[in-house]
């Protein structure tokens, strides 16, 4: 360690070369000495002065030197607080003794002594470990002056340099100390710049500020000066002060070690008092800085914000995200799926003797057994390696999500089914994400941060007149959703891939290619639904399973019920050929036997009666289940109807009565989605009651119409196929294509809706409401065309001379004029038995 050593101060002034030195008695503290350094020679290593009062002091024919390099500068800051307490760490003794590096001052006089033959000698040393040099008291004997002995030392130093293990490329410097240094212990560190005050030597006498070109005479001699900068002259803090820049940090030692407490004589510009310097460092880099630097430079701050946070989330966020999707498809977090768990539930079913199998289920192998060759077809074309669509369309409640999922993919175990209904009908930005990640396992999600962000990055933009980048549009969330659903399919399709196979030597891309069994199977249900209400969730969908289907990652199986998929899906691959099943409603065989079968299901678990007879089931016992093929021919072959069929009949309604509910529940939904509550959300009407009920009333007595014969009536004749095809995606009508692909045909959207169009057309005042709407739309019509051929009538009658030209055109105009207004008394005429009818019947 280094000991301490008291230094006693006794203060005189004295003049060298014009120039006031502090001079004193530098005395040691004999309680701790300092072994390791013999031959007279005291070191301290007490920062804080004589007594703690952080000065030092020399006498007469004594001087105060400063070397210098001595330890490596900032190594209070590397190492902390510590070394500005009196007891320093005991390995410094080993790293930076000034003995064990060669940097010892007292060494370096000997030598220069020895060389220069002066006589001085050094008497004291005292180490600043905080700005890596050290303070060495020195006795002469008056003939050499002090600046000689600083000439000396400067030249030994230059010729043979002293240059320490941790500064190669810098020499240790020397200067002799002119004013009376103040050695302190704050954890302060150096600094290039320093605040030079300018204060009075005396209390009561007056301070001078001097000058640029003062200032430089007196610190030049330390080192090279960047820069000198007064105090403003209108400025009112007091002392007066002046900032001195140098280039070098060791320059800036030196100087406070030697000037601080210098007093500048009236000779010199000081005053008639004097003035006496201060010295202190100041940083050069303000409090603060980066936070202010941040704050004002938002353009070049926010992009870097937004591509970090970027790049944390891909980092960070983007491997998790793919585990637990990846964890969806397989299921390894379900613990159904669990073969543990699935034992248990074995072994549990086995005492429970009323274990049923679930009703969803019952009587659906008749209809599997009628669709085996859909079945048998989705299964081949899942074996092949075909870069293409698979569509299974088909009506709303005609089985296509079972037939797939339940049926086609029952032995595939890595399938994920993608329900774009939630999707599409989500509210917001945020519900859309949602949504979508809730369908693929995507987690975690921050959706709540899109809006946030969007407010940020609108703030921002006003203010730095920039894009800073922080929102997402929905575009974006979506596709890195998807991004991230391929990628964990793609992974999931290589896992099962073996080092010992006879492919191994394959790429990845090419054994995908070369296994489509190996490839998850990715189900897309309600694809399309309420499409006119936005497409954009719909395409970004469609542009990914093209990726995925072309990349030869997964299967994609489309479900829909929108006839006119090809139009959305020719977008994403506009090369190829779609794998197409059109699902229809099943025969009345196959619907009688589902609905037998499940009247039959509740029966089929009980025991054998223990007599030995035949067991009864409710389709032998029931006398009126004859009455069932009557109904089927209402109700048509829907399985969503003949299910509801079947339960009402369980309830112990007939046939005949459960058919007639049914017919009169759906006359009500027609009623109300498509008569009476025809606005959509914004408000818009895409189809008027007139046009409903039109194509019900022509519906309820043919089973289909003419498409073309249709659009060429007076209620269509405004956006007339625009508004069948909104019909037709409610679901009221079907529209069937010949085989050309033309619009042909169309039929009630539900084979129920057939009888059901009949039982509305049954209620008289309904449908004397209704037509004399429609009388009313043809009167608008007709007065429109006669006041157009009026119009031009009287346009012609203006031209002079009545050229016979245009009596060919006159004649035209009267012939229609007169045809409308033929029909608008014969709508007229309807009318008013119309009326009559509302007027008496209830």
């Amino acid at each position: 360690m280094f000991p301490r050593v008291a230094w006693h101060y006794a203060a005189q002034r004295s003049s060298v070369h014009g120039r006031s030195r502090l001079q004193g008695v530098l005395t040691r503290d004999s309680r701790l000495p300092w072994s390791r350094y013999p031959l007279g020679s005291r070191y301290a290593s007490l920062q804080a002065g004589e007594d703690k009062s952080g000065h030092i002091s020399a006498g007469p024919d004594e001087g105060l030197l400063f070397f210098d390099n001595v330890f490596p500068l900032k190594i209070q800051k590397l190492i902390g607080p510590s070394l500005a307490s009196d007891k320093s760490p005991s390995f410094l003794n080993r790293i930076i003794n000034p003995i064990v590096t060669g940097t010892d001052p007292k060494t370096v006089i000997d030598k220069a002594i020895a060389k220069a033959n002066i006589s001085i000698k050094a008497t004291e040393t005292l180490l600043r470990l905080n700005e890596g040099g050290a303070f060495v008291k020195f006795t002469h004997d008056g003939s050499t002056p002090t600046s000689e002995v600083e000439k000396v030392l400067q030249q030994y130093l230059k010729e043979q340099p002293v240059k320490p293990w941790w500064s190669p490329w810098r020499r240790m410097h020397v200067g002799v100390v002119q004013g009376r240094p103040w050695v302190e212990d704050l954890f302060r560190m150096p600094s290039p710049r320093l605040r030079v005050e300018f204060v009075p030597p005396e209390p009561g006498a007056e301070a001078v500020e001097l000058s640029q070109e003062q200032l430089y005479s007196f610190f030049r001699q330390y080192g090279k000066l960047q820069d000198i900068v007064v105090q403003p002259p209108d400025s009112k803090v007091l002392p007066k002060f002046a900032y001195l820049d140098y280039s070098k940090l060791s320059n800036a030692i030196m100087a406070k070690s030697c000037l601080h407490g210098f007093v500048v004589q009236e000779a010199e510009g000081g005053g008639k008092a004097g003035t006496l310097l201060r010295l202190k460092y100041e940083q050069k880099i303000k409090a603060h800085w980066i936070r202010d630097w941040l704050v004002n430079h938002p353009r070049i701050v926010i992009p870097i914000i937004a591509a970090l946070v970027a790049g944390i989330t891909v980092a960070i966020f983007d491997p998790i995200r793919t585990f637990f999707v990846k964890a969806h498809i397989t299921r390894a977090l379900h613990l159904q799926d669990n073969k543990y768990y699935k034992r248990i539930v074995g072994y549990a079913t086995d005492f429970i003797p009323w274990h049923r199998k679930g009703e969803d289920d019952t009587g659906m192998e008749v209809v599997w057994d009628d669709r085996k060759e859909n079945i048998e077809q989705i299964q081949t074309w899942l074996m092949e390696t075909a870069d293409t669509f698979i569509i299974v369309q088909g009506p709303r409640g005609s089985g296509k999500k079972e037939l797939v999922i339940d049926q086609a993919l029952k032995d595939r175990k890595h399938k994920l089914v993608i329900d774009c209904k939630p999707i599409q009908e989500a509210r917001g930005d945020s519900a859309t994400i949602n949504a979508a990640a809730a369908c693929v396992g995507y987690k975690p999600v921050f959706s709540w941060m899109n809006s946030i962000s969007g407010m940020i990055d609108m703030a921002a933009q006003g203010a730095t007149g920039v894009k800073t980048g922080f929102s997402e549009t929905l575009d974006s969330q979506l596709a890195k959703i998807w991004n991230t659903t391929g990628n964990a399919l793609r992974q999931i399709a290589l896992d099962t891939r073996q080092k010992h196979d006879k492919d191994a030597h394959l790429g990845d891309d090419e054994w995908l290619e070369a296994h489509p069994e190996k490839r998850p199977v990715v189900v897309i249900d309600n694809f399309l639904h309420k499409s006119q209400e936005g497409g954009v969730v719909y395409d970004k969908i469609a542009d990914w399973a093209a990726r995925l289907t072309t990349a030869n990652i997964a299967h994609v199986v489309f479900l829909t019920n929108d006839v006119s998929y090809s139009k959305s899906l020719s977008k994403a691959l506009p090369d190829r050929v779609f794998r197409n099943i059109p699902l229809a409603d099943c025969s009345p065989q196959v619907a009688k036997k589902y609905v037998l079968r499940h009247l039959d299901a509740d029966v089929a678990d009980d025991p054998e009666p223990q007599d030995g007879s035949e067991k009864q089931v409710p389709s032998q016992t029931r006398d009126d289940l004859g009455e069932l093929d009557t109904c089927l021919d209402l109700l048509g072959g829907r399985l969503t109807d003949l299910e509801f069929l079947a339960r009402r009949i369980k309830t112990g309604e007939t046939p005949i009565k459960a058919v007639n509910a049914i017919i009169d529940q759906s006359a009500s939904e027609i009623l109300k989605m498509y008569i009476f509550g025809i606005a959509d959300e914004e408000g818009d009407k895409k189809w008027s009651p007139e046009q409903a009920w039109l194509l019900i009333k022509e519906l309820a007595g043919k089973e289909s119409l003419r498409y073309n014969e249709l659009l060429l009536s007076d209620v269509f004749s405004t956006n007339g196929e625009k508004t069948v095809r909104a019909l037709e995606q409610a679901e009221l009508i079907t529209i069937v294509s010949s085989p050309s692909g033309r619009p042909s045909q169309i039929r009630p959207g539900k084979p129920v809706y057939h009888p059901a169009f009949k039982r509305l057309t049954e209620d008289k005042v309904l449908k004397s409401r209704l037509d004399l709407a429609i009388l009313k739309e043809l009167v608008k019509v007709e007065s429109t065309t006669i006041e157009k051929c009026e119009t031009e009538l009287l346009r012609l009658s203006e031209i002079e001379g009545r050229p016979a030209m245009l009596v060919g055109r006159v004649q035209y105009l009267m012939a229609k004029l007169q045809k409308s207004q033929e029909k608008v008394e014969s709508y007229e005429g309807e009318m008013g038995v119309l009326k009559k009818v509302l007027g008496s019947e209830h």
